[in-house]
């Protein structure tokens, strides 16, 4: 039987979108969505909606976020609404999760450290996703400090997120063969929400690294302060995603989980600690 035309226009895009397009393993109105927030947010607002703030983030649940990444800190400099933000999501539902910015300016271990004694203190008895944010000056050593010191004080791999970076893809890609397992270990959680950018998939950008064959999380709306904030967003193929999330009156960043909502409960027990 032949397919009208018509018929086969609205449904390959509808296709691709399901089931992601080659770019993941579910399309983006499919993948569960998360929200990642730091001092910065919330940023000002731009247009009618719903707001948030670093003690409500019930228009984040209602617009779709299962769960929340603060940051914890940077450098050696603590993130002063992690807590606040933490709680709030607490109180909503939501998967919590942190990141720390990691400076090449520090040590490693030490910034490790001053993570896991910072979320005894304002997160004790929950459940916490962990990462670690790189800065573009960090070397696989680096890497590798931080992931050991992480996994050595907490029994848990945390998830490794890197900017698209001309000269953290050349550090990595120069890796040791030991250096790339140790980090492999680690879920990659992608930065790719450029229309400039000279990648166009994930897993160009993956295979670019070569530490990866898949891909965890991606971030697929970022934010740039040019005189206000402006909202950079992935905006190719099957995924063409909108400046805003939801019904938000500010930009703000937000993810996507490779894998069903099934998927994402696993990912996040298996990479969180038990704060204690």
């Amino acid at each position: 039987m032949r397919l009208p035309k018509l018929f086969l226009a609205g449904f390959v895009p509808f296709l691709l979108n399901s089931c992601g397009g080659g770019y993941g393993s579910v399309g983006l109105n499919a993948a569960p969505k998360i929200v990642n927030v730091s001092s910065y947010d919330p940023k000002e607002r731009q247009r009618s909606g719903d707001s948030f703030s670093s003690t409500d983030v019930s228009a984040l649940k209602r617009n779709g976020a299962h769960g929340l990444i603060a940051r914890c800190g940077k450098g050696l400099v603590l993130d002063d609404k992690c807590a606040d933000f933490l709680s709030a999501a607490h109180r909503e539902g939501m998967r919590l999760g942190t990141y720390y910015f990691v400076l090449k300016s520090s040590s490693p271990v030490a910034q490790a450290d001053q993570y896991i004694d910072r979320l005894r203190q304002i997160s004790p008895g929950r459940k916490v996703l962990l990462v670690g944010d790189f800065d573009t000056k960090s070397t696989p050593a680096d890497l590798v400090a931080f992931i050991d010191r992480v996994e050595q004080r907490t029994g848990v791999l945390p998830v490794i997120y890197l900017e698209n970076s001309d000269r953290l893809r050349s550090s990595l890609c120069c890796a040791s063969s030991s250096q790339k397992n140790r980090i492999s270990q680690c879920p990659y959680w992608l930065a790719l929400y450029s229309n400039s950018s000279a990648f166009e998939t994930p897993k160009q950008l993956m295979s670019a690294y070569g530490v990866w064959k898949d891909w965890a999380i991606w971030q697929y709306a970022g934010v740039e302060w040019s005189g206000r904030s402006v909202s950079k967003h992935y905006h190719h193929g099957p995924w063409k995603s909108p400046a805003y999330f939801g019904s938000m009156d500010r930009p703000l960043e937000h993810n996507a989980f490779n894998g069903s909502l099934g998927e994402l409960n696993e990912f996040w027990e298996k990479h969180s600690w038990d704060v204690h």
